[in-house]
């Protein structure tokens, strides 16, 4: 499957009534595996990669070749359509513009940036602050004019909920949505009825990034919420696996303890295409 048939793919996603969560990935091995237990759709967010990559919290510390070179790792041999979340596009409207060039070219389906001021600046007193909507504005569309293949989706992203109000965010979601980008992503819903007055201000398709237990996915459907986050449990999950692994065998556990608990040679291989390589190995090394 090529890139754009992947972002075609997602595209029939977001025109469609159904709201999906995609799979937490981080790796290519990781990919492959969402793939099999049937997940169409994968995320690679900023804070997962720097975990992933670096070992390091979410703190802007990895750099855009860094992680469009890890986007690279993961497309290569995935059919998944990967929505990536872009942080605030490593700098200013011409850094969003060489963003969207390299994680085009690496095969993101859709790139969120949002409009969070990164890295956090020194003296600054709250969490979190915000550009102005004028400037954020301005980085979409930019981001939009640096787009190759007209099937490529960028969200613009926003979670401005959490300071500016109800309010604040429709004034940005309206101002972002005349820039040209394909989907708005909101951050930090707390009810039903914000997305309802996100869904009556603005007709794009809508990403959630987090929201409360008690909202489900089938609730944000008809409202045009076509993906709903659920947080990334699967790297922590792969952590844990990691370390209890490790732990049995510094122990000195035998291995074969672990046999119920790790994925078999068939499964390994299977995942790790194995007969296909071996065909290749026959064909072109014999």
């Amino acid at each position: 499957m090529t890139h754009t048939e992947q972002r075609q793919k997602l595209r029939a996603i977001f025109a469609g009534n159904q709201c999906f969560s995609p799979a937490t990935v981080y790796d290519a091995l990781s990919a492959r595996v969402a793939e099999s237990v049937g997940f169409q759709i994968g995320m690679l967010a900023g804070s997962v990669a720097s975990n992933t990559t670096l070992a390091a919290p979410d703190l802007i510390l990895i750099t855009l070749t860094e992680f469009a070179d890890q986007v690279r790792r993961i497309m290569r041999n995935s059919n998944l359509s990967l929505v990536v979340d872009a942080d605030h596009a490593y700098g200013n409207a011409l850094n969003a513009m060489r963003c969207v060039q390299e994680l085009e070219h690496a095969g993101v389906s859709c790139m969120s940036i949002e409009d969070t001021v990164l890295p956090r600046p020194f003296g600054q007193k709250v969490a979190e602050t915000y550009t102005s909507i004028e400037e954020g504005a301005a980085k979409l569309r930019a981001a939009v004019s640096a787009k190759r293949d007209p099937a490529f989706m960028i969200a613009g992203r926003s979670s401005s909920l959490k300071s500016e109000g109800l309010e604040g965010a429709l004034a940005r979601f309206k101002a972002y949505e005349k820039t040209g980008v394909d989907a708005i992503f909101v951050v930090g819903l707390e009810s039903l009825d914000q997305i309802k007055a996100i869904h009556a201000a603005v007709k794009l398709p809508i990403i959630v990034g987090s929201a409360p237990a008690s909202i489900k996915r089938e609730d944000l459907a008809p409202y045009n919420v076509r993906i709903m986050l659920q947080g990334h449990q699967p790297v922590a999950a792969a952590v844990k696996a990691l370390q209890d692994c490790y732990s049995h065998l510094f122990k000195g556990g035998a291995p074969a303890d672990l046999k119920s608990k790790i994925a078999s040679n068939e499964e390994m291989e299977k995942l790790l295409n194995a007969d296909l390589y071996k065909k290749w190995q026959q064909e072109y090394l014999k």
